[in-house]
């Protein structure tokens, strides 16, 4: 079983993953352009019971286009955000990829919200877009 660790820039908030993520995907929106400070976002979600969380975290709450909400958990000392909960992803913990540092990371299969990518932007064969 694949164990990883994601973790904030100064290492205070950090979560343990078990296994492999159920789903990993950008997106292109712009809320997630904002949160990120690039071009997209990029997230892995794992089950509940394949996470563990240590570490003090602060929780911004973004109401998004569909009128559900999203929960950022994000560094209360250096404000990287680690991981976040979706109302439309009952049971799963969302993790921001760069949170890894692994470049040997599984390539995202899914790509949503392609209407607002940037033009620039190159994805990989074969994954799934979504407008």
């Amino acid at each position: 079983m694949t164990n990883r660790l994601a973790s904030c820039s100064c290492g205070k908030l950090t979560v343990h993953t078990r296994g492999e993520p159920v789903r990993i995907s950008i997106c292109h929106c712009l809320e997630c352009q904002k949160r990120t400070g690039s071009a997209f976002g990029a997230q892995a979600r794992f089950p509940d019971e394949a996470v563990s969380i240590d570490g003090p975290s602060t929780v911004y709450t973004r109401i998004g286009d569909s009128g559900g909400s999203a929960r950022f958990h994000f560094c209360p000392t250096c404000g990287s955000t680690v991981f976040y909960r979706l109302d439309a992803a009952p049971g799963m913990v969302a993790i921001p990829v760069g949170g890894f540092a692994d470049p040997g990371f599984p390539q995202p299969r899914i790509s949503i919200y392609e209407a607002r990518r940037h033009a620039w932007v190159q994805l990989p064969d074969g994954v799934e877009r979504i407008d």
